[in-house]
C-alpha cells in the first residue's frame, strides 16, 4: 500500500496530483530521475558560471549554450526515427551512461585544473549528441511507463514538478558548493547522480508492445514522420510557437549569469537564488498541472502564459533590485511549465502511438535546438546592446507570440476536438475543447 492509498477522502485533490505513481514503472523511474535531476542542474549552473569566470564573456555563455544544444536541433528528427523503430528505455540507459562519463570527464578536468574554454565547448558538444538520443526517447517513454492512459497528463506534469523541484534545489546547493570549493565537486556530484537513474531505468520492465515496431526503409520513415508532423495543423501550430519561444523567449536562461553579476552586482549565490526562484515558480505551475483531470482548457493555458512569459522577461530588462527580480522569476518560472506542460500534454494525447517517437523528436528540436541559436543570438545582442535591452527585446517578441496563439485558438479546436473523440479522451463535447 502506497502512501496515495492511506490518504483520507478530504484530501482526495493530493491523491489526483500523484496518480500517475500509482503506476510501477512510472514510480521507478520519476524516482531515479529525482536524484539525478538535483545533480544536472547543479552541472547547469557550475558550467555557467565556470564558463563566465573563465572569460567574462557572455557571448561565450551563448555559445556553450549553442553547443550544447544544436546537435539536437541537426540530429533530433534523425533519432526521432530509432525511437520509433527501437526500445526507448534501451535508448535512455545508453544515453545515461554517456551523460554520467561526460560528467566525470568534466570533473577531473576542473578538479585537477586543466580545464580550458575549449574542453567546454567540446564536452558541450558532446553532451548535445547525446542528448539529441535522450530526448525524443524519453519524452515518448512516459505513455510507456502508466498502466493508465488517463494519467498521461498526470505523468507529464509530475515529470515538470520533479525537474523544477531539482531546479529548485540544485542550484542553490551548487551556488553554495562553489563558494566553499569550487565547481568541480558539483560535476562530480552529477556524476554520482547518474547512478540512481541508471539502476531506476534497468528495473523499468516494459511489456511487449501490441503493435510492431517500424520495419521500413528510414528514410520512408523519417518523411511519413515530416509529413506528418507539419501536415497536422495542431502539432504545426503548437511546435512553431515553441519554436519561436526557444529562439527568442528562453534564453534569458543562458544570461543568468551575467545578469546576476553585471545587472544585480551579485556572485554565485545571487545567480543559484534566481535560479531556485524560478525553479519554485516552476514547480508550483506543475503541480497545479499535476492536480487537472482532463485535456479541457489547455489552449488557453498555453496562449495566456506564453503572453505572462513575455511580460515577465520585459519586466526583468527593467529590474535592478534582487527582491524585485526574484519574484518576477518565479512568476516567469510558473508561466514557463505551464506553458511548456501543456504543449507537451497536448502534442502527445493528439499524436499517434506509431509516429509519437517521431512527433516529439520535433518537439525535443523545438524546444532544445531551437534554443542554441536563440543562446548564440541572445549572448551576441548581449554583448552588442547590452543584457537588459536583449531581455526587452525577447520579452516583447514572446507577449506577441502569446497574442498570435490566442488569435488562432478557436481554429485549432476544430482540429483538435475530433482527434480527442475519436481517441475516447473526451466524448462528444460540442463546446470548447482547447
Amino acid at each position: 500500500m502506497m502512501f496515495y492509498d492511506i490518504l483520507p477522502k478530504n484530501l482526495e485533490a493530493i491523491k489526483n496530483i500523484f496518480s500517475s505513481l500509482r503506476s510501477r514503472n512510472y514510480r521507478i523511474y520519476f524516482t531515479g530521475q529525482g536524484i539525478s535531476l538535483v545533480g544536472t542542474w547543479m552541472q547547469n549552473i557550475a558550467l555557467s558560471w565556470l564558463v563566465y569566470r573563465l572569460t567574462g564573456s557572455v557571448f561565450l555563455l551563448g555559445l556553450v549554450g549553442f553547443t550544447s544544444q544544436i546537435p539536437t536541433f541537426v540530429l533530433a528528427p534523425f533519432t526521432g526515427v530509432l525511437t520509433d523503430r527501437y526500445s526507448r528505455l534501451k535508448i535512455m540507459i545508453l544515453a545515461q551512461v554517456f551523460f554520467m562519463l561526460q560528467a566525470l570527464t568534466m570533473a577531473m578536468l576542473v578538479l585537477f585544473n586543466l580545464i580550458e574554454v575549449w574542453h567546454i565547448i567540446a564536452l558541450s558538444l558532446v553532451f548535445g549528441i547525446i542528448s539529441a538520443f535522450d530526448a525524443p526517447a524519453r519524452q515518448s517513454l512516459v505513455i510507456d511507463l502508466i498502466d493508465n492512459r488517463a494519467d498521461l497528463g498526470n505523468a507529464i506534469a509530475l515529470n515538470s514538478a520533479i525537474f523544477n523541484g531539482a531546479r529548485l534545489v540544485g542550484p542553490a546547493i551548487a551556488g553554495i558548493t562553489i563558494a566553499a570549493v569550487g565547481e568541480g565537486i558539483c560535476f562530480l556530484l552529477n556524476t554520482f547522480s547518474f547512478v540512481a537513474v541508471i539502476i531506476a531505468l534497468l528495473r523499468i520492465k516494459i511489456p511487449i508492445r501490441q503493435k510492431p515496431l517500424q520495419t521500413g526503409n528510414f528514410k520512408e520513415s523519417f518523411k511519413e514522420g515530416l509529413q506528418y508532423t507539419f501536415h497536422s495543423m495542431p502539432i504545426r501550430t503548437l511546435i512553431l510557437l515553441l519554436a519561436i519561444l526557444s529562439l527568442v523567449g528562453l534564453p534569458f536562461i543562458v544570461l543568468l549569469p551575467a545578469y546576476a553579476k553585471e545587472i544585480l552586482h551579485g556572485s554565485s549565490d545571487t545567480l543559484g537564488f534566481l535560479m531556485s526562484a524560478m525553479g519554485a515558480g516552476a514547480l508550483t505551475g506543475a503541480l497545479y498541472m499535476a492536480t487537472r483531470k482532463t485535456v479541457l482548457g489547455l489552449g488557453r493555458i498555453i496562449s495566456l502564459n506564453s503572453i505572462l512569459l513575455g511580460v515577465a522577461i520585459v519586466l526583468l530588462s527593467f529590474s535592478e533590485k534582487l527582491h524585485f527580480s526574484l519574484i518576477v522569476f518565479f512568476f516567469g518560472g510558473l508561466s514557463m511549465i505551464l506553458l511548456l506542460s501543456a504543449i507537451n500534454t497536448m502534442l502527445q494525447t493528439i499524436a499517434d502511438e506509431d509516429k509519437r517517437g517521431r512527433v516529439m523528436s520535433f518537439y525535443a528540436m523545438a524546444l532544445m535546438g531551437i534554443s542554441p541559436i536563440g543562446n548564440l543570438f541572445a549572448g551576441t545582442i548581449a554583448s552588442g546592446i547590452g543584457i537588459s535591452y536583449t531581455l526587452l527585446i525577447g520579452g516583447t517578441v514572446t507577449l506577441l507570440s502569446g497574442l498570435w496563439f490566442e488569435m488562432n485558438r478557436k481554429s485549432l479546436r476544430k482540429y483538435v476536438r475530433p482527434i480527442y473523440i475519436n481517441k475516447g479522451i473526451l466524448p462528444g463535447i460540442p463546446h470548447e475543447v482547447t
